[in-house]
């Protein structure tokens, strides 16, 4: 197979983490950068040996010499880019979250499924050796039935940056989207399934979330719980709790050790098991499951329906922050 030529657009901090990784992915190739600034492009493209620069977004889509686009554009940004580069006939790794909302999830999905383009949002950890084997455990009922999923993602600002996006509400800003969807995620993924009804509090700064504390009902009496935020010591934790085990890993959106992810079980007599996971980098193993459903054609994969699932609810643990009561996700047209 040829491997596939990508794109950036836009030189964001994390395009310098994930554009080194589609040089070295097996089956992808870093062709060009594109950028509103002319400078930082020229910059960007000198600092990693690219072939071509940009001067605007739509100019790398209507290169032909492109396969496949990275956005790691501001949420609010990721509906637009993603349905023009649908058209223009590129793949889209479009950085999480998604969108702002899950009607914006639903016209990016039409038009990628409409063009036969490959969508796929930039949750790393899901691809990763160390999520699988947490995943096969959970199937294969190894920590049990499955009653509680406990998960929170922190870092500390010590004075909220009121020029950052994330600080934002019209640009897709607040800890739940930054942070808290890979928790979302996470329970939806372990869980297999939707919940019944949320609630979550938040604390607010400049009309977005930069605290929220969350609870999802599931059925069969299964509880998630979700804690995101601005303003604690930085965690990345993920508890996933049964009738004989819980299953435990400190750091499941990054490892602290890249060269040995791990995570443990700790049964009902304080045995404890430690799996280690060697892998490569998760932003390569993200990037290869990404060139992989492009060789198989497949629009219509597993994780276009987490990432839409994903949307729905924290649109509804929005709203039961805004409004200070639980949704009923069945109820309200969720």
């Amino acid at each position: 197979m040829e491997p596939v030529r990508f794109a950036i657009l836009g030189t964001a901090k994390i395009a310098h983490t994930v554009g080194p990784k589609i040089q070295s992915a097996p089956g992808s190739h870093l062709v060009g950068i594109a950028s509103r600034s002319a400078q930082k492009a020229a910059d960007f493209a000198a600092q990693y040996g690219l072939e071509k620069r940009y001067g605007n977004y739509q100019a790398a889509l209507d290169d032909p010499d492109i396969d496949a686009v990275y956005l790691p554009l501001p949420p609010s940004m990721h509906s637009e880019w993603t349905i023009r580069a649908a058209e223009a006939g590129k793949h889209v790794l479009c950085e999480k979250p998604l969108a702002c909302h899950v009607a914006e999830v639903d016209q990016m999905l039409a038009a990628c499924r409409q063009h036969n383009v490959v969508l796929l949002d930039g949750v790393m950890w899901y691809h990763t050796a160390r999520a699988q084997k947490l995943k096969q455990l959970v199937d294969d009922q190894q920590p049990g039935t499955v009653r509680q999923i406990t998960a929170a993602f922190t870092f500390h600002w010590d004075t909220m940056p009121m020029d950052n996006l994330r600080m934002h509400r019209d640009t897709g800003g607040g800890a739940l989207l930054d942070l808290g969807w890979y928790c979302v995620g996470a329970a939806l993924w372990l869980f297999q399934d939707r919940p019944v009804e949320v609630f979550a509090k938040a604390n607010w700064c400049n009309d977005v979330d930069i605290r929220m504390n969350a609870f999802l009902w599931f059925a069969d009496s299964r509880v998630a719980t979700i804690e995101c935020g601005f303003d604690a010591v930085r965690r990345r934790w993920l508890e996933v709790t049964g009738t004989a085990a819980t299953l435990f890993c400190d750091d499941f959106t990054r490892p602290w050790n890249a060269e040995e992810p791990s995570f443990r079980t700790l049964n009902n007599d304080g045995h404890r098991t430690d799996y280690v996971c060697p892998d490569k980098p998760q932003e390569e193993r993200m990037i290869t499951a990404f060139c992989d459903l492009i060789q198989q054609t497949s629009v219509h994969h597993p994780w276009l329906t987490l990432s839409r699932e994903t949307q729905l609810v924290c649109d509804a643990l929005d709203r039961s922050a805004r409004e200070s009561r639980v949704v009923k996700l069945e109820t309200e047209g969720t």
